[in-house]
Formats: structure tokens, C-alpha cells, sequence
């Protein structure tokens, strides 16, 4: 009689019942079985991961596919099985494409690589052979099958993919769906085992035919899901040196560099940090504060707080608005101007040494900064509306991540940011990419620092907009707003990584940023005169007020008569 253990799955599976003497025949089985020649000369590591928690978590829809599960992962999901009718279909019109074999002969042929296909999953496959080899068949026929559709027929087709039975507006949707399903990490399938499929096809009459049918498929795919432009130039992909779809995606978006790595991943919740800085913040108010607080919540009141509105025009913001759009640097040429350009700059740069404000970007000099992990104000850059209102000019770049750059010496000072084109699975692909970053590839985070940095310059639809204009994002989404949350709700990542060129850009940015007269302006009116307005406004309430009393004393008492000599009419 067969025993059974209920143990937790993973977070986002419910528990699963473990047979011990089934798992211990599997064991002894396995290690009986003699291994292929051809496995036993390929290095096979693992590359499909569960998505990290503190990814999944965040959004979960992004990482669990809705039709179709590829692979063992999510086999078993009752939502997901009911679509296995269309991979049935698939797999008879495969078997209609065999030359001279059946699918049960195929099955056995891939029982002899159960282990190589077992090493590439990171969660143990409570499968027998015979089922995870049919399980193999029957996704990897669909995957294929579906495609086909990506190959690209340059003479016929003048560089569009085809789309066959997926033109129908009916099945559109459809065919977005299973777009988003098979670029998941967790639905990812083996390339080892679509070669060796159509290897068997009778339409290829050599190895090397089927796997340039296999590149062309991939190629077409990759340009079609891609968020970035894909190199013209590449024509073919070596199938043999990538494990499965989403890796081979991550290399075509993201280049190889040779940056320090770090085993020291560290897991910040950015939403705690800022709390701190808020606390902070706090303990600087003192009792005069609060009695200024009660005062002005009296004042705002009164005639539903019109009064202060006007003062706040017409005494505070209307002349820092002249202050500020004076022209400083040619003012400050002048011989007499020139002497006071030091000590004021002085004064309005104090404070910042001291304390770190907000806004304030402290990025660490020297050869000892190369080795320190990054801190979460070192990823924090202006938005792209106050870099464009401190004279930035942004345009896009011709290439991938690494042509992200700042250059000071133009005129105007201009960032190049790479084009990307946003549509309704471009989520879904970016967080993938980055839970496959996070998992799989032990360099740098790239990706992930890229994403970060978007989420930095991106605040507004505003933000959305200016880039937008410049040709750096295709938004293909309803409005500016859902491209600003797409990049806003990326904020999150499991570990942060140095990457030379990219916070070499962000140094730059922030110190080009933090030297403007106008920036430095805007901090200092901001803490001296901001910082103190309801001190100012409740002043020039009490100004008014006596003002007022003045008016009145003089309409009854003929003031201007009796002291300044005017005659009455």
C-alpha cells in the first residue's frame, strides 16, 4: 500500500503529495539507467527557475502563464489543462510530418535523454520517464507549430511575419495570449528537444536544414517580442548555444559585459527605506513649528484660504520665479556681480554637505567605490521633466544598452537613451527578463539597472510624453499614464549589482544636474524660503490685517487730511 506526505509546494502551487516508495523506485531507476554518449559530452546546467518570491509577489498574472503550460512546472494546472485539445492537434499534424516514425517511437527515442532533460528544471519532476517524455512531445509539437508562423519570408512576404490561421480578428487575442505564455520563465522548453524533433521530420533531409528552419523561426520570434531593435545585421541564430527561448531573448537584448561580480546579493525594500528618510525628516520639527501650524490652519479658513492663495502669488512666487529665470551665468560675468558669485554659490550649496537631502545624489569617488555594492540613492537620477527644465536634451540611440550615454560637451548637454517600443506584453517580457536576470546569469544585473533607471527618469505621463516626442518610446498602450505605471511598477529587484557604464552615465547626470544655477536655485528657495512659507504667509496675513485696520482708522478720521495736507472734494 502505497504511503503518501503532504509537503509545501512552491509559493505559487498548492501542496503536493509525495509517494515515498514511488519516489524511491524513481530514484533507484535513475541511477541504473546508463547515460547517453552524446548527453555525456554536453554540459548542461540548470536555466529554468522558479521566479524569484520577491518578483512573483509583486505581480504574480505576469509570471503565470493563462492557456498554455510548456513544460512540467505548470502541466497540471486544471485552467491550463483544459487547453490541451490544441496541443493534441498539434501533435497529430506532427505526427502527419515524421518521416516514417510514429510519435510512440519518438517518445522512446527521447526516454534515452531523461536525465539531460530533467537537469535543465531546478524543481525535482515527480514524473515517470514514459510521462514526462510524452509530456515533452506533446508542448514541444504545439511549440513548434505555433512557431512556424514567425518565420520570415523576405521575397514573398517583403520582411512580415506570417501569421496563417492567426490572421482571424477572432483569434488575435489568442495569439497575444500564447505570445505572453511562452516567453515565461517557468514555461520555458529545451532547444535540445525542438532540434531533435524536427530533425525527424521528413521535410528536412539533413540536420543542418532543420536547425536553419529552427533559427528562422526563433529569429522572426525574438524580432516580433522584442522590446528593442534587434541588430539588422543578424540573420541566423545558433540554436546550439542557448538552452531555451527567454535566454535567448536576454542575449539578443542584453550585451556580454565583462563587469566584478558580487555573491552578495542584498534584498532592499525600497519602501521601507523611504519611510526611514521620512522619520528622519520628522524629528526636525520643533514646538514653533506646530504653532505655526495651528495659526495657518486658522488662516486657511478664513474666506476658504483665497486670502493666503493671492499672498502666496503675489509676495513668494511670482518674484522667485524672476529670480529664478534670471540669466546667472551671463549675470555673473560682470566685474561687480563676478565678486559675490563665489559666496553666494557657497551659501546655497551649504546644507547639503551636512545633510542629505532628497533630491540630492551622493555618488562615491575613488577607486574604493568600484568594489562597494550600490546604495539606493546612487540609482536615483532627476526625472526627465527637470532634466529637461535644467537644459537636458534627450535622443535615441542606435544599438543596445550599452549605447546609453551622457554627453556634456554638446550643446545642449544630451542623454541617448536606446528606442523601445511598449505594447500590451512588453510587461510581461521585461519582468521576465528580469527574473531570468536574477536567477540564471551570475554577472552584473544589466537588465535590471536598466529598468531601474527608466523607473528613475519615468515619474509622470509627462516624463512619458517628452520621450515619447523624441523617439525613444513606440507606446502602442492606451495612454502615456499605462506606459508610466509600466515602468513605475518595476521598481523592484532582488539584488543590486555594479555596472561600470551605466553608473558611470549616472554620475555624470547628477553631477551635470546638481551644478545648474537653476537647480541650485530651486534647492535653496525651496529649504530657506519653502521651507519657512508658512512663516512668511502668517507675517503677510498679519501685514494685511493691520494694513486693513489703517484704511479703516483712516476713513473715519480723515487721515489723509489732517497729516498729508490733501483737500477733499
Amino acid at each position: 500500500m502505497a504511503s503518501y506526505n503532504f509537503i509545501p509546494g512552491p509559493y505559487n502551487q498548492s501542496p503536493i503529495a509525495i509517494d515515498e516508495h514511488r519516489w524511491l523506485s524513481l530514484v533507484q531507476t535513475a541511477l541504473s539507467e546508463t547515460i547517453d554518449e552524446e548527453d555525456a559530452k554536453v554540459k548542461v546546467q540548470v536555466c529554468i527557475f522558479f521566479v524569484p518570491k520577491g518578483l512573483f509577489f509583486h505581480k504574480p498574472e505576469a509570471f503565470m502563464p493563462q492557456l498554455f503550460a510548456i513544460g512540467p512546472y505548470h502541466h497540471w494546472v486544471p485552467h491550463l489543462y483544459d487547453m490541451e485539445r490544441y496541443k493534441l492537434a498539434a501533435a497529430r499534424k506532427l505526427q502527419c510530418d515524421l518521416n516514417s516514425l510514429s510519435l510512440e517511437e519518438l517518445v522512446c527515442c527521447l526516454l534515452k535523454h531523461d536525465q539531460r532533460i530533467r537537469s535543465y528544471y531546478h524543481k525535482y519532476l515527480d514524473f515517470s520517464g514514459e510521462t514526462l517524455a510524452w509530456m515533452m512531445v506533446i508542448d514541444a509539437s504545439f511549440l513548434l507549430d505555433f512557431l512556424r508562423n514567425f518565420i520570415v519570408d523576405v521575397e514573398a512576404q517583403k520582411g512580415k511575419q506570417k501569421l496563417s490561421q492567426w490572421e482571424t480578428p477572432r483569434m488575435k487575442m489568442a495569439y497575444t495570449m500564447v505570445t505572453r505564455d511562452i516567453i515565461m520563465l517557468e514555461n520555458q522548453m529545451p532547444f535540445f528537444l525542438l532540434r531533435k524533433i524536427l530533425r525527424r521530420c521528413r521535410q528536412f533531409s539533413s540536420a543542418k536544414l532543420a536547425e536553419e528552419q529552427l533559427s528562422q523561426m526563433l529569429l522572426g520570434f525574438v524580432k516580433e517580442v522584442s522590446p528593442f531593435n534587434i541588430v539588422p545585421s543578424i540573420t541566423s541564430i545558433d540554436v546550439n548555444q542557448y538552452d531555451h527561448l527567454l535566454q535567448l531573448l536576454y542575449f539578443m537584448i542584453v550585451p556580454k559585459v565583462n563587469e566584478e561580480e558580487f555573491d552578495q546579493p542584498h534584498e532592499i525594500d525600497l519602501t521601507d527605506v523611504l519611510d526611514l528618510e521620512e522619520e528622519d525628516g520628522k524629528k526636525h520639527v520643533g514646538s514653533m513649528w506646530k504653532i505655526f501650524n495651528s495659526v495657518w490652519n486658522y488662516a486657511s479658513n478664513v474666506n476658504k484660504g483665497a486670502t493666503i492663495e493671492t499672498i502666496k502669488k503675489v509676495l513668494i512666487k511670482g518674484p522667485i520665479k524672476i529670480l529664478i529665470k534670471l540669466p546667472w551665468n551671463i549675470l555673473t560675468s560682470f566685474p561687480g556681480i563676478s565678486i559675490i558669485k563665489q559666496p553666494i554659490e557657497s551659501f546655497i550649496c551649504s546644507g547639503s554637505v551636512k545633510e542629505k537631502d532628497d533630491d540630492d545624489v551622493v555618488v562615491p569617488d575613488g577607486k574604493n567605490s568600484v568594489s562597494k555594492q550600490p546604495l539606493v540613492e546612487e540609482i536615483t537620477i532627476p526625472s526627465v521633466t527637470e532634466l529637461t527644465d535644467a537644459g537636458v536634451r534627450f535622443m535615441p540611440s542606435n544599438g543596445d544598452l550599452t549605447t546609453i550615454r551622457f554627453d556634456r560637451q554638446q550643446k545642449p548637454a544630451t542623454i541617448y537613451l536606446p528606442k523601445v517600443s511598449l505594447d500590451i506584453n512588453t510587461e510581461v517580457v521585461l519582468r521576465n527578463l528580469v527574473a531570468y536576470e536574477a536567477s540564471a546569469e551570475p554577472g552584473p544585473m544589466v537588465f535590471t539597472r536598466y529598468t531601474e533607471l527608466m523607473n528613475g527618469v519615468i515619474d509622470t505621463e509627462e516624463d512619458v510624453k517628452i520621450l515619447r516626442e523624441k523617439g525613444i518610446i513606440v507606446n502602442r498602450m492606451k495612454s502615456d499614464k499605462e506606459v508610466a505605471d509600466l515602468w513605475n511598477g518595476m521598481s523592484r529587484s532582488v539584488k543590486l549589482s555594479k555596472v561600470e557604464f551605466m553608473d558611470k552615465f549616472l554620475e555624470d547626470v547628477n553631477s551635470y544636474y546638481n551644478s545648474r544655477w537653476k537647480v541650485k536655485s530651486k534647492r535653496f528657495i525651496s529649504k530657506y524660503v519653502f521651507g519657512s512659507w508658512q512663516f512668511l504667509t502668517l507675517l503677510a496675513a498679519i501685514a494685511l490685517l493691520l494694513l486693513t485696520c489703517l484704511q479703516a482708522f483712516c476713513n473715519v478720521y480723515s487721515c489723509g487730511k489732517r497729516w498729508f495736507n490733501v483737500k477733499e472734494e
